[in-house]
């Protein structure tokens, strides 16, 4: 608003330091000069001579009429330059002469600057104005004078912003700058802060609500009467409110716009929080908009309430997250929706709505990876994701290797009648060529399963499972000299538990890891007796973080198989040590007893133990190791005769899981085995 006063005129001479004199006609006469006409000249009289000489007035011509105007003057031809049109800008040479052009050395050098801050440091504010400062983000060196004054402008509005954001309602900054030449040679910026008295909450108030959401929302506040009034607390208190509302029962609570009144004499400030609760609601029925991938019975079977259980957000965002897990949506939303129907106990029935957007379906997968020992692998897949609604997957894997071909389809269920259970049934036929082993097997197999996944890592895994192979392998050359291929029969019913506490399921860096398999298997050699024996394997692994970028992982590994005699147990169901993810520095299999031909032929036992240190640096890391183990042909797991590998490792960090390649060598290196063994996969060795 414009407010506009009129003053009178001696008040505007005052102003202006001026006097006024009494005007009367005698000073009027006196100050005010009359101008006098002179008269006209007169033609003499009586002079004959002068007569004469004018002419007489029949012969002078009028003057011109006035309305007539000056005579144009003739038109000039116009010159053929002139008359050329002009050429267009995008065809004109904009490049200066070369003697006008400034060259890099002929540039005014860029004038260094210092600053000094005032006043911040006492109300340690001054980490974080210098994280944020225009002055120290320009390098401190400016192109000009007035680069530098600009910037100092900016820092000192910041610096206003900071002191109100603390409780400085009344803080002032202000910024200096010397000048050029002096004894340094360079400009010194001050920045001066004077904060005033910071002012505190006085009292605390929410309004707008009943007695019931006010006590939850006053709260989740966390603010106290006395506090500094300090922003971010503020705005994180109203955000907490926003947040537990819901949590509680109120799915539609609104958080209006807070009220701080200041007192200038008493430097409080009273605060006020205006909510709207809304009704207090219960879960009712699912709806469905959009795509329609799940119905509502299967999404019932995802949630983790019933209907008729007081509304909670986070199990709202729970269900978004199964839904996302999936990996069907390209997008999916869970809104409660607001049904109007009162419940006995005075709460309404909220409904979920669940927007649905289908994703794509199929994918194709690609994994490489180099172990000596194990020559070059190559695995491929194709899934579909969905081929089977709702959840049912096909997958038709590949694996084109040196020493190892397969092929195999898996159907996968999950979610199957409840949440996180997968059943899955698969079959294979693979072809093995390792120097422990040479197997042509064919395989199938089906299991239940409560697994991990990367947006929910469960705390207890568990599986339980059915196994039947026929497989024709070549025995050791201690059994067999001649070698004769035999053909197992094997049936196997493998259970496992896990319980995981780490924070990451690819790269973890704090936590420990429990994982057991117990597999009691039946065996029949080419029509003979049947051999019954259960194989044990238990996995430990630990990480503890030293710093942000450093971790230390440990794991041990001790296995058993019970009930039957090394060598009656087919070739590919014993035990081995060695390789990537076993001992680094010796081949694939490489560790145990050996055959005749120097051949690893396994064992009934195996024991493990493996400690590295990682160290990571933005998307890069290094990570040397020292690895031990051994295989024994007892099942009684001994440390005896432990080998031990050490090396050291890159990893290339990526959003899927580190890139892995580790290089080790055997300690005490024996005749026949290798320096130097590399390994190339994704992921931890564990």
């Amino acid at each position: 608003m414009r407010i506009r006063r009129t003053l009178p005129l001696p008040a505007v001479c005052a102003a202006l330091g001026c006097t006024i004199a009494p005007v009367t006609a005698a000073s009027l006469k006196a100050s005010t000069p009359v101008a006098q006409t002179p008269p006209l000249p007169q033609p003499p009289t009586g002079d004959p001579e002068f007569d004469k000489a004018l002419p007489p007035l029949d012969q002078i011509q009028p003057p011109p009429d006035a309305a007539i105007g000056p005579t144009p003057p003739a038109p000039i031809a116009a010159e053929p330059e002139l008359a050329t049109p002009l050429p267009p800008l995008s065809a004109t040479d904009t490049t200066p002469p070369v003697d006008l052009q400034v060259k890099d050395s002929e540039k005014a050098p860029a004038i260094p600057y210092r600053v000094v801050i005032k006043g911040l440091a006492e109300i340690d504010l001054e980490d974080e104005f210098r994280g944020l400062s225009a002055l120290f983000q320009g390098g401190r060196r400016g192109a000009n004078a007035a680069q530098i004054g600009a910037r100092a402008d900016e820092d000192v509005k910041l610096i206003e912003r900071l002191l109100k954001s603390e409780g400085f309602y009344d803080g002032i900054a202000t910024a200096s700058i010397n000048t050029l030449p002096n004894q340094e040679n360079r400009l010194t910026v001050t920045l001066t802060a004077t904060p005033g008295p910071r002012y505190a909450l006085g009292s605390i108030a929410i309004t707008g609500a009943a007695p019931e959401p006010t006590a939850i929302a006053r709260q989740a506040l966390k603010l106290d009467t006395g506090a500094p009034i300090v922003a971010a607390a503020i705005e994180a208190g109203e955000g907490r409110v926003a947040i537990r509302l819901p949590e509680q029962g109120y799915p539609f609570a609104t958080v209006g716009e807070r009220d701080i009144v200041l007192d200038d004499d008493t430097h409080v400030g009273d605060y006020t929080l205006p909510i709207v609760a809304g009704p207090k609601g219960r879960f009712g029925n699912i709806q469905v908009a959009g795509d329609p991938i799940f119905s509502p019975r299967h999404i019932r079977v995802l949630r983790r309430f019933k209907e008729g259980d007081p509304y909670d957000s986070r199990k709202t965002d729970d269900l978004r997250q199964a839904l996302i897990a999936t990996s069907l949506f390209s997008t999916v939303a869970v809104e409660p929706v607001r049904t109007g129907e009162t419940l006995p106990d005075g709460t309404e029935r909220v409904d979920l709505l669940v927007r649905q957007s289908k994703g794509r379906w199929r994918q194709l997968a690609a994994q490489a990876g180099y172990g000596t020992g194990e020559g070059v692998k190559v695995q491929g897949s194709w899934t579909h994701r969905n081929l089977f609604p709702p959840e049912g997957a096909l997958t038709l894997n590949l694996i084109a290797g040196t020493l190892e071909q397969s092929v195999g389809a898996q159907f996968r269920r999950s979610n199957a009648g409840q949440r996180d259970r997968v059943l899955a049934i698969g079959a294979s036929v693979a072809r093995q060529r390792f120097q422990a082993f040479q197997a042509d097997t064919i395989q199938v197999n089906a299991s239940l399963s409560r697994a991990s996944t990367p947006i929910f890592q469960k705390r207890w895994t568990w599986s339980i499972g059915t196994e039947l192979l026929a497989s024709r392998e070549r025995p050791n050359a201690d059994i067999d000299p001649n070698r004769a291929r035999r053909t197992y029969f094997i049936g196997a019913l493998p259970l496992q538990l896990g319980y995981d506490r780490s924070n990451s399921l690819l790269d973890p860096t704090r936590g420990f890891r429990i994982n057991t398999r117990l597999s009691p298997e039946v065996q029949q050699v080419s029509g003979g007796p049947f051999d019954t024996y259960a194989r044990l394997l238990i996995d430990v692994s630990g990480y503890y973080p030293v710093s942000d970028s450093f971790t230390i992982a440990g794991r041990t590994r001790v296995g058993s198989i019970v009930g039957a005699s090394r060598d009656a147990i087919a070739p590919s169901r014993r035990y081995y040590a060695g390789g990537g993810g076993s001992v680094r520095g010796y081949g694939f299999q490489q560790l145990g007893p050996k055959d005749a031909q120097g051949d690893p032929v396994g064992g009934r036992s195996v024991t493990e133990f493996a400690i590295e240190g990682r160290y990571r640096f933005g998307n890069f890391g290094i990570v040397p190791f020292v690895d031990a183990g051994q295989v024994s042909e007892s099942s009684v797991p001994t440390l005896s005769g432990l080998r031990f590998g050490a090396g050291i490792g890159g990893r290339y960090y990526t959003n899927f899981g580190p890139l892995r390649i580790d290089v080790a060598t055997p300690i005490g290196r024996r005749r026949g085995e290798t320096a130097v063994a590399l390994y190339l996969s994704i992921g931890q060795a564990f």
